[in-house]
């Protein structure tokens, strides 16, 4: 009879241990990802594969015609055809010759990121954001720790990529300060950083980007239409909220349960409680967080002051105040050096009050930690570089859209059908071309008209676009930051690879896009606006 017992306790061990289908594909996508080659042997091999495909679809004469923003013509939309340029003809090897150099300093992630660095790097070192997250995990309930995690990564997109380099590991650090799996805080902040990129609950720097891009597409039609930065702003009001909760509905449910503590490295797990402050450390906390927040306040004096130097003056004088702070102005051309001085700053002085840093020498020696715990990072961006302006000067991208585009315009089906085919349609665009505003400025003169001639706002195929363009980002190597995301990882987890980030956000991107494709469907036959005069249809 015990026999019995134990053999049916131990099949009932067996069936709650028992992976779900779901569990066990993802489980393949990890080690059948985390076998492939080094990241940086990865695009260095992606940088090949270009070369051969750009040279066969040049010699093969691969071409597409479409309406296209003409740069060296103010603008102008204009019909061009596109042709394949061959990386291994004469003035393709010349070019990645010339430019190789150029492309790495100009890869757009790697100054931000390093800039950055130096803040969050001393701000680590010096035990200030230890000592933050020590306080949080008094004040803060461990239920609502996720939906924080994930609604600030949401956000952050005021500050257009800042939260990459800041949200996705500050994700980690809070939840190993609650005594959860690091990789799994890192998740739920890129699920909100670049899952959730285009949802916010105030207008943020990529909507006068796109509504500018998508202006000049719709004056195809109509020469007096004008797309507004508000022109997406209550539908993406409403997304906040939507991504925020299935963002923690993933995490929770999906992602933490199938991470294991025990491949965690030796550092990890014994930060895994960061226990109480001393006396002296409460000090420093207090008076330093106080100089922190009297830095804050002292921006923001500084950007309502009249003729801020903060402040774009030449759009206040046409679009208002909170354009002048929004549009290409210094405040967000600026953010990550700003950045990096409000994480700086305080951190000195926290290290100094806490008897960390005794002179400046332990303050510049935390920053080249910093600038060490990159190197992997910085040679990973010269190749991933190189790949991203092949794939540019080759006109395979582009090509790939307007061959695309022509697919889509000959289906005949009702308005809702056709905008989750282009939510679907961008989605799949997004895993090749990672920039928002460079994809946009290859489709919106091609599917914006379009759809205005069967009587679709050029906000809704804007609204359509982001979801697209969002829902992705999390699950394609070829988006800028996702190198870094790699390398943030591997902090917790020497093996973790390009296989491990993509089946931990596969449920994000899976969920978000049903989730937000719906949320599109149910606002169209509703007729809900879209933003403040922003309608479905013409």
């Amino acid at each position: 009879m015990s026999a019995i017992t134990n053999k049916n306790a131990g099949e009932s061990q067996v069936q709650v241990k028992k992976k779900s289908f779901f569990q066990r594909n993802l489980d393949t996508i990890e080690k059948v990802g985390n076998k492939l080659p080094h990241p940086i042997a990865l695009f260095g091999m992606f940088c090949v594969t270009i070369m051969i495909i750009s040279a066969i679809c040049a010699a093969l004469g691969v071409s597409a015609t479409g309406e296209l923003i003409d740069r060296a013509n103010n603008n102008e939309m204009t019909l061009q055809t596109i042709n394949v340029i061959s990386l291994l003809s004469r003035e393709g090897i010349v070019y990645m010759l010339e430019n190789a150099v150029n492309n790495f300093v100009t890869f757009a992630p790697l100054g931000m990121v390093l800039v950055a660095m130096f803040g969050i790097g001393v701000a680590e070192g010096s035990g200030y954001i230890s000592a933050l997250l020590k306080g949080a995990v008094q004040v803060t309930p461990a239920m609502l720790v996720t939906p924080m995690v994930v609604f600030l990564g949401v956000m952050s997109n005021i500050a257009s990529d800042a939260g990459y380099v800041v949200l996705v590991p500050l994700g980690a650090l809070i939840f190993m300060s609650f005594g959860r799996h690091p990789l799994a805080g890192l998740a739920a902040g890129f699920a909100g950083v670049s899952g959730g990129f285009s949802a916010n609950l105030i207008v943020g720097t990529i909507d006068p980007m796109l509504a500018g891009i998508s202006t000049e597409a719709a004056r195809m039609i109509d020469p007096m239409y004008v797309v507004g930065p508000t022109g997406n702003m209550f539908f993406m009001m409403v997304s906040t909220v939507l991504i925020t909760g299935l963002g923690w509905f993933v995490t929770d449910k999906i992602v933490e349960p199938r991470l294991s503590k025990n491949k965690l490295e030796k550092d990890a797990h014994k930060d895994d409680s960061l226990g109480d402050l001393s006396a002296q450390e409460k000090r420093a906390l207090k008076i330093t967080n106080y100089i922190m927040v009297g830095m804050i306040l002292a921006l923001v004096v500084i950007i309502v002051m009249p003729n801020s130097i903060l402040r774009n003056l030449e759009v206040e004088a046409s679009d208002g105040f909170l354009a002048s702070i929004i549009d290409h102005s210094p405040l967000m051309n600026g953010f990550v050096p700003i950045l990096t001085i409000l994480f700086l700053v305080p951190s000195i002085i926290f290290g100094k009050l806490s008897g960390v840093f005794k002179n400046e020498k332990d303050v510049c020696r935390e920053l080249e930690n910093a600038m060490k715990s990159m190197g992997g990072y910085i040679a990973l961006s010269f190749v991933a570089a190189q790949f991203v302006n092949y794939f540019s000067y080759t006109n395979l991208g582009t090509i790939l859209a307007l061959r695309g585009a022509e697919l889509l315009e000959t289906l005949n089906v009702n308005s809702i059908v056709l905008m989750i085919l282009f939510v679907l349609f961008t989605g799949f665009i997004n895993l090749f071309m990672g920039s928002a505003s460079a994809k946009w400025a290859i489709l919106a003169p091609v599917f914006l008209p379009m759809f205005m001639k069967v009587g679709i706002s050029p906000e809704l195929t804007q609204v359509a676009y982001r979801i697209g363009d969002s829902t992705t980002n999390i699950i394609s190597p070829l988006m800028s930051y996702f190198a870094m995301i790699v390398v943030f990882a591997q902090k917790y987890d020497k093996k973790a690879g390009i296989g491990t980030i993509i089946s931990t956000m596969i449920p994000y991107s899976i969920l978000f896009l049903i989730g937000w494709t719906i949320m599109l469907a149910i606002w169209m036959v509703t007729g809900l606006p879209l933003g403040p005069g922003a309608g479905l249809a013409i």
